[in-house]
Formats: C-alpha cells, structure tokens, sequence
C-alpha cells in the first residue's frame, strides 16, 4: 500500500497528489511548502515516494530512482488507492517535482483526471538541451500547469519558447528561478516569492479546472 502524507480538509472538492524530485524526499523543504500552501487554500494534498525513496529511508544509502516502469506502476498504483479513499477521477488532479511530475505526465492521460501540475518540469538533462522529454507531451490531453523557472538548467524559459506543446499546457513562469525556483541575489526576487507565487498558481490552476 501506498503511505501518504496528508495536507488539508478531508472532505476538500479537489484533491492534487505530488511526488518528489529525484534527489529529495517528500518531506524535502520545497515539498513541504507546496503540499502545505496548497491544503491551506482548501484543497486536499497527497504526498507519496517511489520505492527507492522508501528504501532511503530504511537503510540512509542515497541510490538512483527507480526505472521507468517501476515509477509508473508507483504513480499509477498510487492513482488507484487514493481513489478507493473516495476522490473521484474528475476532481483528481496529479503531479509533483521534476521527476515526480515528468511520471505523473506520462500516466495522466490513461488516468482519466482533472489535471497536471508540474513543478520544474525536467525538459531536458542538465547540460544536454539536445534531449528533450517533450514528445509525449505534445499530444497531451489533460489540462496541465508547468511551474517553472525562468533560467532552470533542465528547460529554461528560452528552451521552453522552442518546444511545441500541446495546447492545454500552461506555463507559470518564475522569475529568475532555477530548478528549485531559487532567483539570484542580484534580481531582487527571494525564493520565498517564487515558492509562494507558485503555490498561489497551482491553487488557481486546480481550483479553476
């Protein structure tokens, strides 16, 4: 069975499910603020992690994530059990940071919910703006929102501005963030801001769809 953390009323009218990055558990500071900021404008939250997480946890030994197949099975068994909660399908929406919503995107369309929300969305590896992860979300059908930021290393706003996307994906830009939507110093923008400007978007996005 799935372990979640839960955030916000139990009998919300919209419920978002987020799974963490590849390097920090769902309990991480970003996750954290996000989970909470959302549940406090209403909506329940869901947080879980993927199983080379769970073994973190046991044993303390950092390990890469799982393959593929194991992290969709993960988000859509994770899909499965919040539902038998009472969440339906069309008040659900999914997601998370960078690898957590890259998998959530991969499912969503076969999961049947409301919708995406994407925190950093990894465009692409570091370094390596040749290799996008952008083909499935060409066709994709679930309204979407991408929080990103501006000058992040996996998928820049200039990246961004080249890729073709599918028409119901909304971008929210961050200003000056990099991956973690932290700006520079020097831009007068704090992460704090970016943290809560993102949290006030993916409120609207959900509360809206």
């Amino acid at each position: 069975m799935t372990d979640f953390t839960f955030d916000g009323p139990v009998d919300a009218a919209r419920c978002l499910v987020l799974a963490h990055g590849a390097g920090a558990p769902s309990d991480s500071p970003f996750m954290a603020h996000f989970a909470e900021g959302v549940a406090s404008a209403g909506i329940r939250v869901a947080r879980f992690e993927f199983p080379y997480m769970v073994r973190r946890r046991e044993d303390g030994k950092r390990r890469p994530p799982d393959r593929a197949p194991v992290l969709i099975d993960s988000w859509q068994k994770a899909v499965e059990e919040i539902t038998q909660t009472g969440v339906v399908r069309d008040r659900l929406f999914i997601g998370g940071k960078s690898l957590g919503g890259r998998v959530a995107s991969m499912i969503a369309d076969d999961a049947g919910i409301a919708g995406l929300v994407c925190l950093g969305y990894p465009f692409h590896p570091p370094g390596k703006p040749d290799r996008t992860r952008v083909d499935h979300l060409v066709h994709l059908d679930t309204p979407a929102l991408f929080v990103q930021g501006e000058r992040d290393a996996l998928g820049s706003r200039s990246d961004v501005a080249g890729y073709k996307l599918a028409p119901g994906i909304n971008l929210q830009w961050l200003a000056d963030g990099d991956h973690s939507f932290k700006p520079r110093k020097a831009s007068g923008r704090t992460e704090q801001q970016n943290w809560d400007d993102g949290v006030a978007a993916v409120v609207e996005f959900v509360n809206g769809t």
